[in-house]
């Protein structure tokens, strides 16, 4: 989830030719709104979005019992902010640009080695 297009594409690029599935999101409200918000395996969430943040959303889903992982992957260096995306339970808070290995390796930490795809693309 991003408001950026171009890096939710990226991402989702990324999951792909990992052979991972993938939805998009360009705000915390279309994700909250989705049928099946809680179907997903991890949330790869940008913190700065306008309507809801994504510490605010972090915050909505622990409240609401949701234990998903989150990676954090955001271009604000607050210490606070991190911090508190932590205490919320994020799986990760990585900073933009990240490298594909860094964002992967959390990734297949918060979904499990056991269901990561065995091929790219399958």
């Amino acid at each position: 989830m991003d408001d950026d297009e171009a890096i939710r594409e990226a991402l989702c690029d990324l999951m792909m030719v990992t052979g991972l599935g993938c939805s998009t999101f360009d705000s915390a409200p279309a994700f909250l709104n989705d049928p099946g918000p809680n179907d997903f395996d991890c949330l790869i969430t940008d913190v700065r979005m306008p309507g809801m943040s994504g510490i605010d959303l972090l915050e909505r889903m622990r409240t609401g019992g949701s234990d998903m992982p989150v990676i954090m992957l955001t271009s604000v260096l607050d210490s606070n902010t991190r911090a508190r995306a932590l205490e919320l339970g994020a799986q990760a808070w990585l900073t933009k640009p990240v490298a594909d290995d860094a964002l992967l390796d959390q990734l297949k930490t918060a979904i499990g080695a056991e269901d990561w795809p065995d091929e790219p693309g399958r």
